[in-house]
């Protein structure tokens, strides 16, 4: 196989921030070709569970999104802080700080990026289960969501009506339900 992989020649940062963390890259490709400037997201790593509940209920969010101005169903998470051992106490930070959740058990379902050619991120799906509510929900600066129980059948419905527009969460639904046994490769 050919190695397509490119080598940086240099970089510069065009915004460094919180939320946008912005860099310029010159890439220089096997072939010799200088490609610049090649602009790269970092973003930390974030994670999402399909997380259901002691009397077999999926917790659901729903949110407005300002850069769509739309307001959708998700499914709960966030980004990996530094103060998170693992990504796994990171997805139960997130499940109790969104939800006032916590879990008995958390499978890992894998990662996704939801776009390798420009961000630096992965997401981290969980299946958590056994969840009961422990805590008042604590939302971050600028959070605002509502918590939703439902039944597996009503979030596939939301999937399929197009309620849940978040790439990477519907692709977190369909591993999940395949773990489940709730869906089948054909």
């Amino acid at each position: 196989m050919q190695d397509l992989s490119w080598k940086q020649i240099s970089s510069r940062y065009i915004i460094k921030d919180t939320w946008a963390t912005i860099r310029a890259d010159t890439c220089l490709r096997q072939d010799g070709k200088i490609i610049e400037p090649y602009y790269v997201y970092e973003f930390p790593d974030w994670v999402s569970a399909f997380a259901i509940t002691k009397e077999g209920k999926v917790i659901v969010e729903r949110q407005f999104r300002y850069a769509l101005n739309q307001t959708h169903f998700e499914m709960p998470g966030g980004c990996v802080d530094k103060e998170d051992a693992t990504l796994q106490d990171a997805i139960a930070r997130e499940l109790l700080e969104e939800t006032g959740y916590a879990f008995e058990s958390y499978e890992y379902l894998g990662s996704s990026s939801c776009n390798p050619s420009t961000n630096t991120n992965l997401m981290h799906f969980y299946l958590a289960k056994g969840g009961e509510q422990i805590a008042e929900q604590h939302f971050d600066e600028g959070e605002e969501l509502e918590v939703y129980l439902m039944e597996i059948d009503e979030v596939i419905e939301l999937v399929k009506t197009n309620q849940i527009i978040q790439s990477m969460h519907q692709e977190l639904i369909t591993k999940a339900l395949l773990k489940l046994g709730r869906m089948k490769y054909v």
